[in-house]
Formats: C-alpha cells, structure tokens, sequence
C-alpha cells in the first residue's frame, strides 16, 4: 500500500525555503568570508606633511590596514605592501601631493603588486629612520596609517639657530647641514653663552707676523679666532596643533593650527629684530610649518636650545560660542585654578592623540620626568610673564579672565624654562573668529606680546651662563 503524500502547510513550506536559502548565504559567506574582510578596507583619504624635522605620509581607511614594510638604505626607501586593498584613485593621488621642497621625499611609488596587496615605494632623499604605525579612529578621523620618516642626520636646532643669527650680523657663515658641521666656531660647554664670530683673517695673519717675524705665516686653519660678542636671548614660540591636528575650527572654517602660526611667524620677526639690555633676541619655533610635534617634543625642544622663555600660542574653544576674551595660563603643581581650566588642559593635552603620536616610539621615563620635574621656581617666574603678557593683550582685546590661570598643561612642564600657554581669543566665537582672521588683530596680538616679554626682562634679566657650565 502506498502511503499517502505528506502535504505542508504554507507557512512550513516558506519557512523550509528560507532555511534553505540562509543555509545557501552562509556557505558563501563562509567561503568568501576571508576574501571580503581582506579585500574589504576602503582607502578615504590620502594626506602628505612635509617639515624638516621629518615628513609624514598618513592613510586613512575604513578598516585597519595590514601591512609588511622594509627599507633599504642605498638608495635609500622605504617599501611597503598594504594587504586586502586595490589600487584606487585616493592612493594614486599621492605621487602628486610630494611637494618638490620636501626635505626628506623625493617622491612616491604606488601600484598593484598581486591581486590582494598594493605595493607604495618612499623614495628618500636621505637615509632615514622611518616609522611605520597604525592609530585607531578619534575626533574625525577613521583608522590611519602612518609612515614618519627622519633624517637620520638631523639639523641640529641651536646650530641653526645661531648661524642665522650669524648671518643676520652679517658673518659669512654657511647654513648647517646634515652632512657637515657649521662652519663657526661654537663653544660646546656652553653654546648660549656667547656668539662665535670671525674676525678678519688678513689682520690676524698680519699681526702674528709683526709679534714674530721668523715664524711662518699661520694656515688658513689657524687664522680664524673667536670673538666675544653679546649673550643670545632665545625665545622658543610654540604655535599650538599643526598637521593632522587642526585644534579648534571657528564656525566658518577658520583652523586654529593656521591663526596661532601667523601669529607665532608675527611675534618671531619681532623677537629677531630686538635686543634688551643689549643683548640680541632670537625666536625659536617648535614648529614653522603645517606638521604635528608632539607635546613633550615641543618641550624637549624648548630645552635642547636652552630657551630663555617658551610661549606656547593657541586659540581658545568652548561649547558655548558666547564665550570670548583672551587668556593666559600657568602651570599648576596642586590642581587646576578653576574647572574651566582643568577642562581647557584636559582639552589640549589630548592634541597627542589627534596629531597621531606612536606611542610604542615613546620614551616613557623621558615623559615621566618632563610631566613630574616641575618646580616652584619655575612656575613663580611663569606667573610673573603671564601677568605681563596679559596686561598688554588686555590693551588690545578683551580678556576672559583678569588674573593668569593655572592648570596641567603637559606642554608647560619644562622645569627650567618660564612658560606659559596664551589663548589668543576664542575661535568658536563668531566675532572673535573673524577678528582672529584679519592681519590687523594678528599684528596686535604679536605687538602686544612682544611688549610683554620685553617687559618681563625688564624686571627680570636673564642669568648670565658660566662657560664652565
């Protein structure tokens, strides 16, 4: 006897066909799942930061990207293969953003090397001592991938900052290079000390001669001599953000890291034409450009170039854009002087992880002692320059607060320098925004503060330095 058909009800027959049909997805899913997670990120921009110090490529994906890397030194480049991508319009863009000027890129190579990977060739200038490290996704950024490259000669920055000075003087001294030493003389022991200049070789040939008429004519070696000349005040100017970190934007697009550069370039022209009591002044920056540095490297920087001051150069943001008015802070040892402060350098302090900081590349007993180092002293004299600097930029805007504040400001932690941190106005403010626009109010603000400094030494001349120090 046949048995009778077993007949589904409809409602068990569309659930049968969807089982199937989910069972059939998740094979493929299951067989392509690997392909599609490797093949999957999405290149979604491509940025290229140029600076002296080291240049900077960024990839910024969708996904975080794999990656193999390998350099050779002659002629020097770095290699990379960047797994589960294809070559796409935003990579091909690179080769063009390496501008002709860029210290340490001679130019960019990308291509399809297999199927899953792309290959991007760094050809270098110099050798270097790359860096290649991935960040994960903060503020608007998704994953990057970044590749800093430093010379692995640097300039050195006091060498340079005395031979422009040098040759302002009008000196015949060549611009160090990473090749070979500065042509002058320089006291090691004590660079800061004093200027090295030359004196004229034909009158000291002449004058060896007429003390001993037998010896013979000294070697062109020997007839260069040092000369005293007045001690260098150096000003460091710290213009805050730059490169991957734009800091604060005002409501019509006005970026901080591009106002507090303008300013800093401003103050520096100032600084580099003024002596005090006289002695010459000279601005350094802890960055001239539009590239990150990181917080304890503007400091470190600050101390390499054994700087009198450092002046660190913002634009101040707050979720209230009525708020407006110019501030200058301190560095705190016992908390912050109001929960508008600590939240101001709990703001700036996270700039590190903006500007994209590789955080295996830290020397952490480095950082530990800039953030712990801090003395009393240090912050007594960086209160007395925030006063000042505050009286004058109260003469040309509107202050926020009449007193200097103080909180933990990691980029004032250098314990032998005077520092401050100044907010020029507050850019999410939309009259104070376009005023921070106009080159007016930029030339105040750097007269105002040029005023203050020179104020500041006024009352407090700088230490002589020892040449046994």
């Amino acid at each position: 006897m046949t048995p009778a058909p077993h007949h589904r009800h409809p409602t068990q027959t569309a659930a049968a066909h969807t089982r199937r049909a989910l069972l059939r997805a998740g094979t493929l899913v299951l067989l392509l799942g690997t392909q599609h997670i490797a093949r999957g990120a999405t290149i979604v921009a491509v940025r290229v930061w140029p600076a002296p110090e080291y240049s900077r490529v960024t990839l910024e994906s969708d996904q975080l990207l794999r990656v193999r890397k390998h350099f050779v030194s002659d002629p020097p480049r770095l290699a990379v293969d960047i797994e589960g991508i294809d070559l796409s319009p935003e990579l091909r863009e690179l080769v063009a953003k390496v501008r002709p000027d860029d210290p340490n890129i001679a130019g960019i190579r990308v291509g399809q090397n297999t199927p899953n990977i792309v290959r991007l060739v760094v050809d270098l200038k110099q050798r270097a001592l790359p860096q290649v490290f991935s960040l994960e996704p903060v503020a608007a950024y998704g994953h990057r991938l970044v590749f800093d490259l430093y010379p692995e000669n640097p300039i050195d920055p006091l060498e340079a900052l005395i031979a422009e000075r040098l040759r302002d003087t009008g000196h015949n001294t060549a611009t160090p290079s990473r090749d070979a030493p500065p042509s002058f003389s320089l006291d090691v022991a004590d660079p800061l000390g004093d200027l090295i200049a030359r004196t004229d070789a034909a009158s000291q040939a002449a004058a060896t001669v007429a003390a001993a008429p037998a010896m013979p004519a000294p070697t062109p070696q020997t007839t260069r001599k040092a000369q005293h000349t007045d001690r260098l005040i150096i000003i460091a100017l710290d213009p805050g953000h730059g490169g991957e970190d734009p800091g604060a934007i005002g409501p019509a697009g006005t970026r901080e890291k591009d106002v507090v550069l303008k300013v800093a370039h401003l103050l520096r022209d100032r600084i580099n034409a003024t002596t005090v009591g006289g002695n010459p002044m000279r601005a350094y920056l802890t960055r001239d450009g539009d590239y990150f540095v990181p917080l304890a490297t503007r400091v470190r920087k600050a101390q390499r170039v054994r700087a009198d001051l450092f002046v660190s150069i913002h634009a101040d943001a707050f979720t209230n854009p009525d708020a407006r008015g110019a501030s200058v802070f301190a560095l705190s040892q016992s908390g912050a002087s109001s929960s508008a402060a600590r939240w101001l350098a709990n703001k700036e302090n996270r700039a590190d992880l903006v500007g994209g900081l590789n955080v295996r590349a830290k020397d952490h007993h480095v950082q530990r002692a800039l953030l712990d180092m801090s003395t009393t002293a240090q912050i007594n004299d960086s209160l007395k320059l925030g006063s000042v600097l505050l009286g004058e930029i109260g003469n040309v805007g509107k202050l926020h607060k009449p007193r200097v504040e103080q909180a933990g400001f990691a980029v004032l932690k250098a314990p032998d320098i005077p520092s401050v941190l100044v907010e020029t106005a507050f850019i999410s403010n939309p009259q104070e925004e376009a005023r921070l626009r106009t080159s007016a109010y930029q030339e105040e603000l750097a007269d105002a503060l040029m005023r203050g400094i020179t104020r500041y030494f006024a009352r407090n001349p700088p230490l002589a330095r020892s040449r046994s120090v």
